[in-house]
C-alpha cells in the first residue's frame, strides 16, 4: 500500500485550487441556464431563489457583539437580512428577530463552499482573507464589505487580508491612511473606507454597566496574551509567570482562545507547573469582562484585548511588544510603525525580560501613574469614535450599498 502525505499548506492550497473551478463552472452554467430560461419565458426576467439581499457571515461565536448592534438595528429597519453562522451555538438563535433569518453553515471549509457559491447582493463579514486562499469571492455576490472586530490597526491582518473586499468599516480615521498606503504599493483598486465606531465596545460598554460591583479582593494581576510565537505564553512562558507568582499578588492568566488549539502543549506545561501555586488561576470563559473587571492590572503583548482593558476601564497595563514579528502581517510592508504599536509608549509601560526580577514594582509604579491615565483617555478619543452609534451606523451604511445596486441595475 502507497500512503500519500500532504502537509496542511499544501492542502489548503488544493483546496483551493478546486474550489475556485468548481465555483467557476456553477456560475457559467447558471448563466447559461438563465439566458436559455428567459429565452424561452419570452424575454421575462427571473430571479433566483436563492438570492439573497444582504448576508452577514460570523466565523464564531465570539464575534457575536461584533453583529448584535448591526442586526437590532437592521431589524428596527424591517431589513431583510440573512445571518450565516459558524458557531452551532451561536447567540442569534436564541433571538426573536422578524426581519433576521439565521442559520449554521458548518466550521471551515464546509462553511467557505457554502460562502464561495453564496449570491446575495451585499455580504458582510469579520472574516479577513477574502479571495486569498480557501474563501473566494462568489461571482454571485456583488459587495463585500469587511467589519474590524477590534480597534486595532487595519494592517494587523495576515498578508492581504482586506485587499480585495470592497468597503472596509473601521473605528476610527487613523485606520484609513495605511490602508490606502497598502493599495498604492500593490496596485490594487480602492475600497471605500467608512469610520463607524465600534460595534462590540458599544455593546461591551453596556454590559460593564451591569456587572457587579467588585468585592474586596487582593491586588490582582491579569495576564492576557494572544498567541503564536510571538505572544507572552510561548516566549517567555514560565520565567514570567514564576515572578508573578512570587509577588504574591493574585494572578489570573487567561489565553487567547487559539491558544488551545495552536499551544496546546504550552498551556498543558504551564497548567501542570503552577497546579500548587495558590495565587495563580486559569480563565477559559468565553467573555472576558468578567476578568478584566476583577484585576487591578493587565499584562498583554500585541493582542487588541489591550484596548478593550484600557478603553472600557481605563485601567493600566505592561505589554511585550520588543520581538513581535511582522512579517506574516500586512504592516510589514509599510515603513511607518503601525498605531498600536506607537500609542502603546505613551497609555502603558513596556514590560522587558530583565525587569521580571523587580516586576512587583514595576506594577505598582504604573498602576499609580495619573499620566498614564490621561493619555488612555486621549487614545480611547482616537480609535473609538461615534461611541454608542455604530449598530445604527453600520445599517445605515449597509441600506445605502443596497439602494446604490439597486439604482444602478435599473437604469
Amino acid at each position: 500500500m502507497i500512503l500519500f502525505y500532504i502537509d496542511p499548506g499544501t492542502g489548503s492550497m488544493l483546496f483551493s485550487i478546486v474550489i475556485g473551478l468548481v465555483t467557476m463552472l456553477y456560475f457559467l452554467g447558471k448563466a447559461a441556464f438563465i439566458k436559455v430560461k428567459f429565452i424561452l419565458s419570452g424575454g421575462k426576467a427571473t430571479t433566483s431563489k436563492n438570492h439573497y439581499p444582504l448576508v452577514i457571515y460570523s466565523e464564531s461565536k465570539r464575534y457575536w457583539n461584533v453583529f448584535k448592534p448591526v442586526l437590532d438595528a437592521l431589524e428596527r429597519k424591517a431589513i431583510p437580512t440573512v445571518y450565516y453562522a459558524s458557531s452551532e451555538d451561536d447567540p442569534v438563535f436564541s433571538v426573536a428577530y422578524k426581519h433576521i433569518t439565521s442559520e449554521f453553515i458548518g466550521e471551515g471549509n464546509k462553511a467557505f463552499t457554502r460562502l464561495n457559491f453564496l449570491e446575495a447582493d451585499v455580504c458582510l463579514m469579520t472574516t479577513p482573507g477574502l479571495d486569498v486562499y480557501q474563501l473566494k469571492r462568489s461571482r454571485g455576490v456583488k459587495h463585500y464589505a469587511h467589519i474590524l472586530h477590534s480597534v486595532d490597526d487595519a494592517t494587523g491582518y495576515r498578508l492581504f487580508g482586506l485587499d480585495y473586499f470592497d468597503s472596509v468599516l473601521l473605528s476610527g480615521e487613523y485606520q484609513k491612511a495605511h490602508i490606502r498606503l497598502l493599495e498604492t504599493q500593490r496596485g490594487i483598486k480602492e475600497k471605500e473606507l467608512v469610520v463607524v465606531g465600534c460595534p462590540y465596545l458599544d455593546e461591551l460598554q453596556k454590559k460593564v454597566a451591569d456587572l457587579p460591583k467588585r468585592k474586596n479582593e487582593s491586588f490582582t494581576v491579569l495576564v492576557a496574551p494572544s498567541w503564536g510565537k510571538s505572544g507572552i505564553l510561548s516566549r517567555y512562558g514560565a520565567s514570567l509567570l514564576d515572578s508573578l507568582v512570587q509577588t504574591g499578588f493574585s494572578i489570573i492568566v487567561r489565553p487567547h482562545p487559539q491558544s488551545k488549539q495552536s499551544e496546546k502543549e504550552i498551556l498543558e506545561a504551564l497548567e501542570m507547573r503552577y497546579k500548587a501555586a495558590q495565587n495563580l488561576e486559569w480563565d477559559y470563559s468565553n467573555e472576558n469582562l468578567n476578568v478584566l473587571s476583577r484585576s487591578d492590572i493587565m499584562i498583554s503583548d500585541f493582542s487588541g484585548v489591550i484596548f478593550d482593558y484600557a478603553f472600557l476601564f481605563n485601567k493600566p497595563f505592561l505589554y511585550v511588544n520588543s520581538n513581535f514579528d511582522a512579517r506574516p502581517y500586512d504592516a510589514y510592508d509599510l515603513e511607518e510603525q503601525p498605531w498600536k504599536f506607537r500609542v502603546l509608549p505613551e497609555i502603558g509601560v513596556e514590560l522587558q525580560e530583565n525587569d521580571f526580577g523587580r516586576i512587583g514594582q514595576l506594577i505598582l509604579e504604573t498602576s499609580k501613574s495619573s499620566i498614564l491615565e490621561e493619555k488612555r483617555k486621549n487614545a480611547n478619543a482616537t480609535a473609538w469614535q461615534y461611541k454608542g452609534k455604530s449598530g445604527e451606523m453600520v445599517a445605515d451604511f449597509l441600506v445605502g450599498v443596497l439602494a446604490g445596486l439597486k439604482e444602478s441595475k435599473d437604469m
